[in-house]
């Protein structure tokens, strides 16, 4: 089943660009086993570990998540033998949730009524923290972890032989911003003018102006500047307000068969976006985060 993570399919969008605009190419990250990209991260964190010695065998695996890299890191760890302890909120897709607990995690629910607030993965942070020092468990703490950078690594080496060319510009929404990093830098290797366009929730737009809000576009927006980005990491940042990133996921959905949550709608506005400024002849590549299966109770297709 491991080995069944990552070699996933990339789709050109061919009814959301306008005639005029660059080719928009989507990499469909829902195929990997839990249905999101993250499966490629949990794995490369765990061995990471495995490989430095600072995990043990049957030493339990704690983790601060809205679910889809908790949904990963249990499918990883139940294969693996690791017991693990998630701490997440209901700030967050109940599918999410329940998808964790049916791949084997223990959770603690952090309640969140408003949504994703500034304060709220500070706070599932600091009682995964302390769930850790209680326990003597090991962190994969996915803010700080570098070993994911060599999952994500993998799929912007996959988009470089998938695609005709290397491509003009990437877009990706910032979550730990590990995929951002880990596919622009490969990419970047193969294509040095390469565009690298961070995404980001307008209601919550730390990276580009300095400000904390509320949102829901889970995946992202933390609150917080990732430590994981640095700034010549990225060439532009593009705001996408939560209006705009769930409509475009109703709309990839309907019009292009692309099935996914709001984080996916945001990638695709901002790869329109730059695909218009950008014109003919040029190619925009951006990922499917995860599968739309995970937000069918939600606001989103609720």
């Amino acid at each position: 089943m491991l080995d069944a993570i990552g070699k996933t399919p990339i789709i050109r969008l061919t009814r959301l660009p306008d005639s005029d605009s660059a080719e928009v190419w989507v990499k469909l990250e829902a195929a990997n086993p839990t249905g999101s990209y993250k499966d490629r991260m949990a794995l490369a964190m765990i061995e990471g570990g495995e490989r430095s010695g600072r995990l043990r065998p049957g030493q339990t695996v704690v983790e601060y998540t809205g679910g889809s890299t908790g949904s990963s890191l249990a499918l990883v760890c139940t294969l693996k033998g690791y017991p693990l302890r998630i701490v997440t909120s209901d700030a967050f897709a109940a599918e999410k949730i329940r998808t964790m607990e049916a791949l084997g995690a223990e959770l603690e629910v952090l309640p969140s009524p408003k949504g994703i607030t500034p304060d709220l993965i500070p706070r599932m942070m600091g009682r995964a923290a302390e769930i850790v020092a209680e326990i003597d468990g090991f962190a994969t703490d996915q803010f700080n972890n570098k070993d994911m950078l060599e999952g994500y690594r993998s799929l912007g080496r996959e988009i470089l032989e998938q695609l005709e060319a290397p491509p003009d510009a990437f877009c990706g929404y910032i979550g730990t911003a590990g995929c951002f990093v880990g596919v622009s830098r490969e990419l970047r290797a193969s294509a040095p003018s390469l565009q690298r366009v961070a995404v980001e929730p307008a209601e919550s737009p730390v990276l580009s102006q300095g400000t904390s809000g509320t949102h829901h576009i889970e995946g992202g927006g933390a609150g917080f500047w990732p430590p994981l980005l640095e700034r010549d990491d990225m060439d532009e940042i593009i705001s996408v307000s939560d209006a705009e990133a769930f409509d475009m996921a109703r709309r990839a959905a309907r019009e292009e068969g692309v099935f996914s949550g709001p984080s996916t709608g945001a990638n695709i506005t901002a790869a329109l976006a730059v695909g218009k400024r950008l014109g003919p002849g040029r190619l925009v590549v951006t990922t499917q985060v995860d599968s739309g299966l995970k937000y069918l109770a939600g606001s989103l297709y609720g």
